[in-house]
C-alpha cells in the first residue's frame, strides 16, 4: 500500500503537460518555484488545472506552534455563511482538489506524506472484507461530530466513504467528523467500523514516504483519490490552503 515519492514540477517552466501527467499518475504533485503568497497559490491552481477549473473557495491559513501530527485526511467541509442577506458558500463537501502552500517552515519536523486511497480501499477487499463493505455500503453522517459549529448546516450530510460521481469518478472520503446517522439501528457496528477504519489509516501512515516542502512550494492533491497529512514539528509552521471545484467534480 505504500505510495511512491511524489514528483516535483517547477511552476516557472509552466510545463502544464508535465503537471497533468504527474497528477494523473500519482494523484498528487509538488509544485515548486512559486512565491509564498495568495496570488501565487491562485496562479498555481489555474496553471495546474487550466480550463477544468470552475470554482475557487476562500483561501485559509493554518498556523501551529510545536504542532502535533496532522493525520491522513481528505479536505472536505460544508460551510455556508450569510453575507448581507445572501447565503455564500465558503467550503464544499465535494471539493475535488486541494492546494497546500508552505509559507513558513518550522525549525524542525513537519514533513508531509500522501496516501493513495484508491490503492488502500482496493487492498481492503481481500485483506479486510468487512471494513471494505462498510466503506462502500454504509451511510454515515460525515460532519455529525462537529454539530453546532457556526456555518455548518444543521441537516446531516449522509453518504458513504466510497462513492462515485455521475461521470464515474471515484471518491474516497476520510474525515474525523463521521458518526452514525441519528438513531441508526446499526450505530454500534458503525462506531466500531469507524474506529477500525481510523486504526487502519494510522497504520498506513507509518509506511508512507516523507517529503519536506520549501517555503512557496505547493502540494496539489486530487482530493477524491488521495489523503494527505504531516508529521509533528518544532517551532512555527504556516500553510495557506485553497480548495477548488473542477469540471470533473461531483
Amino acid at each position: 500500500m505504500e505510495t511512491q515519492d511524489l514528483e516535483t514540477q517547477d511552476l516557472e517552466t509552466q510545463d502544464t503537460d508535465g503537471i497533468a501527467h504527474s497528477l494523473a499518475r500519482d494523484g498528487a504533485v509538488v509544485l515548486t518555484g512559486g512565491e509564498p503568497s495568495p496570488r501565487a497559490l491562485t496562479v498555481a491552481a489555474a496553471l495546474a488545472l487550466g480550463e477544468r477549473l470552475r470554482r475557487l473557495f476562500p483561501q485559509r491559513m493554518r498556523s501551529s506552534s510545536d504542532g502535533s501530527p496532522v493525520h491522513l485526511h481528505a479536505d472536505s467541509f460544508d460551510v455556508v455563511v450569510d453575507v448581507a442577506g445572501v447565503p455564500v458558500r465558503r467550503r464544499h463537501p465535494d471539493e475535488d482538489y486541494a492546494l497546500v502552500q508552505l509559507t513558513r517552515s518550522p525549525s524542525s519536523g513537519g514533513e508531509s506524506f500522501v496516501a493513495d486511497a484508491y490503492r488502500f480501499v482496493d487492498a481492503l477487499r481481500t485483506e479486510d472484507p468487512e471494513l471494505w463493505e462498510f466503506l462502500t455500503q454504509a451511510d454515515v453522517d460525515f460532519y455529525g461530530a462537529w454539530a453546532g459549529l457556526r456555518g455548518l448546516p444543521s441537516t446531516p450530510r449522509a453518504g458513504r466513504h466510497v462513492e462515485y460521481t455521475r461521470t464515474g469518478r471515484r471518491i474516497v472520503r476520510r474525515t474525523d467528523g463521521a458518526v452514525p446517522l441519528h438513531r441508526d439501528p446499526d450505530a454500534e457496528h458503525i462506531e466500531a467500523m469507524l474506529r477500525r477504519f481510523g486504526q487502519a489509516v494510522r497504520e498506513l501512515e507509518g509506511t508512507l514516504p516523507r517529503f519536506a516542502l520549501e517555503e512557496g512550494d505547493v502540494l496539489l492533491v486530487d482530493n477524491y483519490r488521495c489523503w494527505h497529512g504531516r508529521d509533528a514539528h518544532e517551532g512555527e509552521r504556516t500553510t495557506r490552503i485553497l480548495t477548488v471545484l473542477t469540471a470533473d467534480a461531483r
